[in-house]
């Protein structure tokens, strides 16, 4: 897709358009673009966040995730206590169990125990 391609389809997404949004949500996710991940899903489209946080998992980007967990998103928080276990990142356990998180405090004690 041109970068004229790729404006006329912004613009239709910012008018409204929600074929041109899931367009370009679907373009954004293959193409790893983050940015216009970001972009999208902080004009309130979820598919776009969805898609923000699967990235951001398959790539162990744990900033994405922190930053998306502490904007209140669940899904992010669910993912980066995953990825906080299977990395043994007790310091992030410790952290999302201290805002709350008992998925992450159980984490936490069942690494802690071994």
């Amino acid at each position: 897709m041109s970068e004229r391609e790729l404006s006329a389809l912004r613009e239709r997404a910012e008018s409204g358009d929600r074929e041109a949004v899931d367009e370009l949500i679907q373009l954004a996710a293959e193409l790893g673009d983050l940015d216009e991940l970001r972009r999208l899903a902080a004009g309130g489209h979820s598919d776009a966040a969805d898609e923000l946080i699967q990235l951001a998992s398959e790539q162990g980007d744990f900033e994405e995730l922190r930053r998306l967990s502490d904007g209140g998103n669940a899904t992010a928080t669910d993912e980066l206590i995953q990825l906080a276990t299977e990395h043994e990142d007790l310091d992030e356990l410790r952290r999302l169990a201290a805002r709350g998180s008992s998925t992450a405090a159980e984490q936490l004690a069942e690494l802690t125990s071994h």
